[in-house]
């Protein structure tokens, strides 16, 4: 959004009064002079304007969300017997969260070193027996189906090893699950599950970790603005840079600026058809986790280019019942100075340089617009034009309208 536009509707008032004040006088109280107005000249400010390159930039809200987010649910069911961090605290990955009971999945380790106990035993007998048997078989003591017997069942012994192996490997796994660990490093939440709870195996959520550093910001930009820059951008008109090139400066609740600045690490090719808008994500540092999840910033794109671009100072533009104006300095039927309105449409905001509107319409190039002494104007007012910044070139611009610098060609887009 602009910044605020109290000198000029400072101004609009001041001019209100001054008619009103006429209106009041009338034709037989009006003081004499300045061209029958009933107030002496105006001695103004006039500026040429002149066409330049001017930084711009592009203001969207977004909303901050933990570059990695974590639900932290138990798996393995059982009674949560203790909780193992302070809620809210920073916890490394790893870190011991919380405590199911042990007892039942201890239990279950035993039966389970029991049943592999048991199955290699039944593996040793089963060579035995087919060792004594093969010899037989040769000698022809014995049919050679017993043999091939004995050997199959020592295959089969091996089997029920490697599935006792696997039921220790799980009951061993099912232990370490009932010391719920923290599977990233953030932020911890609040607890959602007290001692005594009854937990269930990949269902009852204990917890959230949130990591706030890098903190990531989303924001979306309309399928109307982005239609709109890329017109601009193939006319000529503005240089954008490339997706990665922007600098994201944040603006918080209360009007401050981050301090730190950060960079487009994602741009959804889609557009979402609920919204009609484009998804984009932002990366800003936050080791001091000063931006919280789920907060809602102002999000201020710079490294865009105005190109040959007519600008006018903030204060010189105003609002009347037609919309916004500025006032010129032109000739009455006379010949004498006087103020002219002239209605204006007016764009984006330049950066850098005093805050200075981007006219789309309603001034050409070295048009002498009234820049300050506004209050004591009205339509036809006579004035006295002067001040340093009569011939003056707004910052930005090189002399006669040539860019300030060499503009290259846009260099990607703000997909």
């Amino acid at each position: 959004m602009p910044p605020s536009l109290g000198p000029a509707l400072r101004a609009s008032a001041a001019v209100v009064s001054g008619v009103l004040l006429v209106a009041a006088c009338g034709d037989g109280g009006a003081p004499k002079g300045g061209n029958g107005m009933g107030f002496p000249p105006a001695a103004v400010t006039v500026q040429k304007v002149v066409p330049g390159n001017y930084p711009v930039a592009f203001e969207y809200v977004g909303q901050a969300a933990g570059s990695k987010d974590a639900e932290v649910r138990a798996r393995v069911t059982g009674i949560v017997e203790r909780r193992l961090y302070q809620e809210g605290a920073t916890v490394r990955q790893g870190t011991p969260l919380f405590e199911i009971d042990r007892r039942p999945y201890e239990a279950q380790l035993a039966a389970a070193e029991a049943e592999l106990m048991r199955a290699q035993a039944q593996k040793a007998q089963a060579d035995r027996e087919a060792a004594r048997l093969a010899p037989l078989a040769e000698r022809r003591a014995i049919g050679q189906k017993e043999a091939d017997d004995a050997r199959s069942q020592a295959e089969l012994a091996a089997a029920a090893i490697k599935a006792a192996e696997a039921r220790l490997t799980e009951a061993r796994l099912n232990l370490s699950y009932t010391r719920v660990l923290a599977p990233i490093s953030g932020v911890t939440g609040r607890a959602l599950q007290s001692e005594g709870s009854l937990a269930t195996a990949n269902q009852t959520l204990l917890t959230t970790i949130s990591q706030q550093d890098p903190i990531w910001i989303v924001f979306n930009v309309s399928e109307n603005e982005r239609l709109r820059l890329e017109r601009a951008r193939g006319e000529g008109l503005l240089q954008l840079p490339a997706t990665s090139a922007w600098e994201v400066q944040l603006r918080l609740a209360d009007g401050s600026r981050f301090p730190r600045s950060g960079r487009i690490d994602f741009a959804d090719a889609r557009v979402n058809p609920q919204t009609g808008t484009y998804e984009m994500r932002a990366t800003v540092a936050n080791a001091d986790r000063a931006i919280k999840p789920g907060q809602y910033v102002r999000v201020v794109l710079k490294g865009a280019q105005r190109l040959n671009a007519i600008t006018v100072p903030q204060v010189a533009v105003m609002d009347g019942p037609q919309g916004k104006f500025v006032y010129v300095a032109g000739k009455d039927k006379d010949g004498k100075d006087v103020a002219l309105p002239r209605p204006v449409v007016v764009g984006d905001w330049t950066q850098g340089d005093g805050n200075r509107w981007i006219v789309e319409s309603g001034l050409a190039p070295g048009d002498p617009v009234i820049v300050d002494g506004m209050a004591r104007l009205m339509p036809g007012a006579p004035i006295v034009p002067g001040g340093p910044a009569a011939g003056a070139q707004p910052a930005g611009a090189a002399p006669g309208g040539a860019p300030a610098a060499p503009a290259p060609a846009p260099a990607g887009d703000r997909k």
